[in-house]
């Protein structure tokens, strides 16, 4: 009356083996996933940007000069901050007043720019570090630099052949 029992329980080391794959494997993908928040972020930052670029170009051809870096970026959705009388001001240029970055850092208008030529304004974003001159750093300008990150010099000689950023 012998039965031989044939089914076979886990023991604690191999309990313990597929627990330690299964934070392993978990850890992969939590460090993949934060990876591409982090690229997602920046992604969304250079959007903002170039959405506050060309609410700064619709100011521009209204009032026929881009804001002072006095009045700032607010200019765009409050006419009560403009130094002179707006007749020409037909904003608000964007829905929604945008003082900071995705990282809570304030932006940096400069007017007349010295990134790319004092024909133009520099907008930055400090990026996630928050710190002023680093590799992280966002600017309006970042779409035309060379893969040396210089600024293409043949963006230069397209904008003196349209005179951008003249007074109309």
């Amino acid at each position: 009356m012998s039965r031989s029992i044939n089914s076979r329980a886990f023991t604690l080391v191999e309990l313990l083996i597929v627990i330690a794959i299964m934070l392993l494997l978990s850890g992969v993908v939590a460090v993949n996933l934060m990876q591409r928040r982090d690229v997602s972020e920046v992604r969304v930052q250079r959007i903002q940007i170039d959405q506050i670029s060309d609410a700064l170009e619709q100011f521009r051809l209204d009032m026929r000069r881009y804001p002072t870096v006095d009045e700032g970026l607010a200019v765009l959705w409050d006419k009560e901050l403009i130094e002179e009388e707006a007749m020409e001001w037909s904003g608000p240029y964007l829905n929604d007043p945008v003082a900071k970055d995705q990282w809570g850092n304030e932006y940096e208008y400069i007017y007349p720019g010295e990134l790319r030529s004092e024909k133009h304004f520099d907008l930055r974003s400090f990026g996630p570090d928050g710190e002023v001159d680093t590799e992280d750093d966002i600017t309006n300008h970042d779409r035309i630099k060379d893969s040396e990150g210089e600024i293409d010099e043949s963006y230069e000689d397209f904008d003196e052949a349209l005179g951008a950023g003249e007074e109309m």
